[in-house]
């Protein structure tokens, strides 16, 4: 497969250099009145009136392969074969392991673990107020 995707590649920058030199190559809408008069006539490489019918069907030749293989990768890029079921389905779960307390002692994280002394605290032993005045900090 990874050939086949090389190859296509190439066929794809063979055919956008193509169209790129094609382009170049053609004149624009406004050559077309100087050419009628005989001006543009000696600088045309396929003469006055030859080169629109030429270029523009390798133009619209060289697109037709680029558009095609830039369908072609998209298509080899995404044959890939997807896993069935859901991704949710391959991830693992962790262990959770729950320690039983032993009988008669609080759960940590409930209101009954915490100590009786902090709940029944002075007011001069917590901090000073958010406000920062010193007049405000108890002595």
């Amino acid at each position: 497969m990874n050939t086949l995707f090389s190859l296509v590649v190439a066929i794809q920058v063979c055919a956008a250099l193509v169209i790129i030199g094609l382009v170049l190559v053609q004149h624009g809408k406004g050559a077309d009145m100087g050419a009628a008069f005989g001006s543009g006539a000696s600088g045309s490489l396929f003469g006055a009136t030859g080169s629109s019918s030429f270029l523009s069907k390798a133009t619209g030749i060289a697109a037709t392969i680029f558009f095609g293989a830039t369908l072609s990768l998209a298509y080899l890029g995404n044959r890939h074969t997807a896993p069935s079921g859901s991704v949710m389905d391959n991830l693992t779960q962790p262990k959770v392991t729950q320690e039983v307390p032993a009988a008669g002692a609080p759960v940590v994280g409930t209101p009954a673990a915490t100590p009786a002394a902090e709940k029944t605290a002075p007011a001069a032993d917590k901090p000073a107020s958010s406000t920062g005045h010193a007049d405000q900090i108890p002595k």
